[in-house]
Parts: structure tokens; sequence; C-alpha cells
């Protein structure tokens, strides 16, 4: 196993169009080292791609920012704890994204909610504020086929635009930037909560 030191790659790279290329070429690399065969190096730089290009799109458009990626050498599943002592960061600071499902599927596509890493979701406390009647959590492979992203890669930036409602829990004003997920196992971005919000135009909840 690696030391703790050698299983993150940080890179900061300016919120420009013309610097994602530079992320995806890192992550190829690094995908490399680790071994993975073409079709999970070819997802990874998709979800890559679209999670920078829609940060520097919507949050940036044009102006001055960066955007930090942070690549785990690891391909396991980790705690919020190991994450955290993995990207050497508060573990108040990472933030996971929750499918939400509602009653009944009329009411609208799933809800996808952030919150922090090590919380558990309050559903009546979040039904309450949407407006819904009763929320549920879906099991671990439901999620997966409701989002076409694996558990532990399960992204708001990687599913904009795909008509499910984001929420982002209140816990996250408390803070300027928060890592979230990049759209797969192992990729990592951190952004200001700002730009995310106008990356996603979250709906502020309380959720824990």
């Amino acid at each position: 196993m690696l030391p703790a030191t050698e299983r993150t790659v940080r890179l900061a790279i300016p919120a420009r169009p013309e610097f994602v290329s530079v992320a995806r070429h890192t992550l190829e690399g690094l995908a490399g080292l680790r071994g993975l065969p073409p079709e999970t190096v070819a997802d990874l730089k998709l979800a890559l791609t679209e999670a920078c290009a829609n940060a520097v799109n919507h949050a940036y458009g044009g102006a001055a920012g960066t955007i930090d990626v942070v690549f785990e050498l690891s391909a396991d599943k980790h705690s919020a704890e190991e994450t955290a002592a993995l990207l050497g960061v508060p573990p108040e600071t990472v933030y996971k994204t929750i499918v939400v499902v509602r009653e009944s599927a009329k009411r609208g596509k799933p809800i996808l909610c952030m919150i922090p890493a090590s919380a558990e979701a309050d559903l009546k406390k979040l039904a309450k504020v949407l407006g819904e009647k009763k929320l549920s959590l879906p099991t671990q492979r439901e999620a997966e086929a409701l989002t076409g992203l694996q558990a532990g890669g399960i992204s708001t930036l990687a599913l904009l635009n795909k008509g499910f409602q984001i929420c982002l829990d209140e816990s996250a004003r408390r803070h300027e930037k928060i890592h979230i997920s990049g759209g797969q196992r192992g990729l990592n971005i951190r952004l200001k909560v700002s730009d995310l919000v106008a990356v996603t135009n979250v709906t502020w909840v309380e959720a824990i």
C-alpha cells in the first residue's frame, strides 16, 4: 500500500477552458500508474471533463479563478474520515451527494442533496423544507441505476441539466470551500461554496 502522502495528487488549474485538457492528461498519466483498464480511464476522463467544464462555464464564465482537482490513487470507497485524511483537510469540509427519492415519481425526478460526508440525512426535515409528503433513500444499486454513476462517485457536477433537483445543506455556509466528488470514485473537486452554488443552482436546505 502506498504511504498516505503518496495516495493523492493535487492539481490547481486556472478556471479557463484551455486548461481542462491539462487536468485530463494528468489524470490519464495517473491512471496508467494505477494500471486501470482503458474503459475505466475513459469514464474518469469524461467525468473530469464534465466537472471542470461545468465549473468553468457556469461558475466563472471567463472570470479569474482556480479549480482544485484531487486524484486519489486508491480505488477503494472511503469513509468521510478516510477521505479527509487522504485529502489532508478537515472532515467537515468533505461533502457527499446522496440520492433521495420522492414518494411518487409524478412529483419529479430524484433529489441530489449534498451534505457533510460524516453526517446522516434527516429525511423528515428535508421533506418539510421541500414541501414533500415523504422522501426515502434508495439502495446503493438503485442510486447507481438512477444516476448512472458508481456509489462514491455520484456528483452534482456530472449530473447538471439532467432533471435532478440539487440541494445543499446549510452547514456549507460555514466554509469558504468544500470537497465534492468529481463524478467517479477517487476523483474529487474542491470549489468555493459560492462557485458551487452558481454552477448547480442549489436549493439551500436543512438536511441533517
